[in-house]
């Protein structure tokens, strides 16, 4: 316990740092992505710490949680429903029943060249029709003021809402992951949710009905106050006034505390639920199956179903943090989840953290995500401390300067090595 409270006053002393030597508004803006990046830390633990499943997929978790908050939060785009909305529902559906239809066919007719035709007829049926409904409603959708809207909309419902619905619809997506890659060996689960992840990404790349695409989602709702309008309240300029604070700067710390707050609430909702199952015997029976399938299986505990379970609540976790980093950004920016931020960063964030413990992913994910703004700035001003005395031009100082855009990759990989090295369980072991 000692150690545990050492580590986080430590972290903690980096974020009030950056405050008082940069900025607080700085600080604070590090500080809400850390806690988002704590969240899906915390997602990925379930997964791998809990049950031992090797999820990549991470960012196509993430991007489906932003996603969410556009069909949640955004208004309706005015007659982008009416024009092509409805077709839109009757092809899903349709594109849903075909797949039920080819499963049924698989099962209830006889192995043979017969069950082959009637699926291969289904399949391609219902592709051809799916495409004849689906192509003239999307057109419809994006024709309605393509430079503005060209997409469908939201539901307009509060934007907190949507954080819960990003969880469920990433939730949905794990499931149906799971319901078909779960049963192959941990490699081979990697290399599938990494597919996967890239197939969600492509399609909400491409598909400009649904969220536009590239031209990405702005303007989206906020739970917390506008910077402008808290700077045209008299009252707030007062105040910030009386603090010696510029009312630009005053609105944004604000703005950034409140979203901390929120963020902070979630956080603490998920910790305390995490650290309730871990103790009870669905979790201790969850580390069973992790570092013994064939013993726990023998016991009588179904494997599979106990991975599809912590794989969906995995996801959810992560679904729920994709759609607050959204909120916070107040944009949809698909083109942004790379593999690097939202898979590689996040398995650092826990393995460094410790695997297994839902203290250590929240530490990882304070910690790792600091080093990955701060790192930059400070091997460039380390950097410019060194070549100070070389001569202007030289070879040698161009090349170390321009050496600082690396030292974040370097960073990562340092601190990974020498986590291995002397803590190899983490910095916060998971029992």
């Amino acid at each position: 316990m000692n150690r545990t409270l050492l580590l986080f006053a430590f972290v903690a002393l980096l974020f009030v740092g950056t405050g008082v030597l940069q900025s607080w508004n700085s600080a604070l803006g590090i500080l809400n992505m850390a806690l988002i990046s704590a969240i899906m830390a915390l997602g990925v633990n379930m997964q791998w710490g809990y049950a031992g499943l090797f999820n990549v997929g991470v960012m196509g978790f993430v991007a489906l949680g932003g996603l969410a908050v556009v069909v949640t939060a955004a208004q309706p785009v005015p007659g982008a429903f009416s024009a092509g909305g409805w077709g839109v529902l009757a092809a899903l559906a349709l594109g849903a029943a075909t797949i039920g239809g080819a499963v049924a066919v698989w099962r209830r007719m006889a192995k043979g060249w017969a069950r082959t035709v009637a699926l291969l007829a289904v399949l391609i049926g219902g592709f051809f029709a799916y495409r004849a409904i689906f192509d003239p409603a999307v057109a419809a959708i994006e024709a309605i003021n393509p430079a503005l809207y060209g997409n469908i909309g939201g539901l307009g419902l509060p934007v907190l809402l949507a954080w819960p619905a990003g969880g469920l619809l990433a939730a949905l997506a794990a499931w149906a992951i799971g319901k078909t890659a779960l049963g192959l060996r941990s490699d081979y689960l990697a290399i599938a949710t990494l597919g996967i992840a890239e197939i969600i990404i492509a399609v909400m790349k491409n598909e400009d009905w649904l969220a536009r695409g590239v031209k990405n989602m702005i303007s989206l709702p906020r739970p917390v106050p506008y910077e402008v309008d808290l700077q045209q309240s008299a009252g707030f300029v007062a105040w910030a006034q009386g603090w010696g604070y510029d009312p630009v700067t005053a609105s944004a710390i604000v703005v950034k505390l409140c979203y901390a707050a929120l963020f902070v609430a979630v956080l603490a909702i998920i910790v305390t639920l995490s650290e309730l199952a871990l103790r009870s015997p669905w979790g201790r029976m969850m580390r069973a199956i992790r570092d013994n399938e064939v013993a726990a299986e023998a016991m009588g505990k179904d494997v599979t179903r106990r991975h599809l379970q912590i794989f969906v609540l995995g996801a959810a976790v992560i679904g729920i943090a994709g759609a607050m980093m959204t909120t916070l950004d107040s944009q949809l920016t698909p083109g942004t989840y790379n593999p690097l931020r939202f898979t590689f960063l996040v398995w650092v964030m826990v393995i460094v953290g410790g695997s297994g413990s839902n203290w250590g992913a929240v530490l990882g994910g304070f910690l790792i995500w600091w080093l990955w703004v701060m790192v930059e700035p400070i091997g460039l001003s380390l950097l410019g401390a060194i070549t100070a005395g070389m001569a202007d031009g030289s070879w040698l100082k161009a090349h170390l300067q321009d050496s600082a855009a690396h030292m974040r990759l370097l960073t990562m990989g340092l601190i990974l090595l020498l986590v291995l090295r002397f803590s190899p369980r983490g910095l916060i072991p998971g029992r």
